[in-house]
C-alpha cells in the first residue's frame, strides 16, 4: 500500500467519528487508531514475577454465587441485554421509573442502561407486579445479569 493511500485513510479518519480504522489490501494490512488530544498511551510494561500459589478460593467464590442466584424470588427475572451503566431514572433527582410493589405493563420502561454514550431504555418483557430491583442506580451492568424480578 502506498503512501498517498494511506494519507488518505488518515483524512478518513479524522473527518469522521470513527475511532479506529483498519484496512486489508491482499496480504498488506493498515491498523489506523484515534487518540483523543490531550490524552497519553503508554504501552504496559511486561511483568516479570515467580508463578502465584494456586489457590482454592475461586471455587469458593462460584460456590457462594450459586445460591445468590437461587434467593431471586419467584417471578420472570429480566436480565441486561448489553453492558453499560443502569440509571433507575431518566435524570439525575427525577423519581425512578419503577419501585418495587408497583404494576408494570409489558413494554413499559422500567430503567435505562447507557452503553457507549447511547441511552437504551429498558423495558418490562411481561405484565405484573415488580418483586425485586437487584441492581442501584448508577451501577455498572454485565451482559445478562439479572436486574429485575417480575410476577
Amino acid at each position: 500500500m502506498d503512501l498517498r493511500k494511506i494519507k488518505k485513510l488518515i483524512d478518513l479518519l479524522e473527518e469522521s467519528n470513527l475511532a479506529e480504522l483498519e484496512i486489508k489490501e491482499g496480504e498488506e494490512v493498515v491498523r489506523l487508531s484515534r487518540v483523543p488530544k490531550g490524552t497519553v498511551t503508554v504501552a504496559p510494561a511486561p511483568v516479570m514475577a515467580a508463578p502465584a500459589p494456586v489457590v482454592a478460593a475461586p471455587v469458593a467464590a462460584v460456590a457462594e454465587a450459586a445460591p445468590a442466584v437461587a434467593a431471586l424470588p419467584a417471578g420472570h427475572v429480566l436480565k441486561a441485554p448489553m453492558v453499560g451503566t443502569f440509571y433507575a431514572s431518566a435524570t439525575p433527582g427525577a423519581p425512578p421509573f419503577v419501585k418495587v410493589g408497583q404494576q408494570v405493563k409489558a413494554g413499559e420502561t422500567l430503567g435505562i442502561i447507557e452503553a457507549m454514550k447511547m441511552f437504551n431504555q429498558i423495558e418490562a418483557e411481561v405484565s405484573g407486579v415488580v418483586q425485586a430491583i437487584l441492581v442501584e442506580n448508577g451501577q455498572p451492568v454485565e451482559f445478562d445479569e439479572p436486574m429485575f424480578v417480575i410476577a
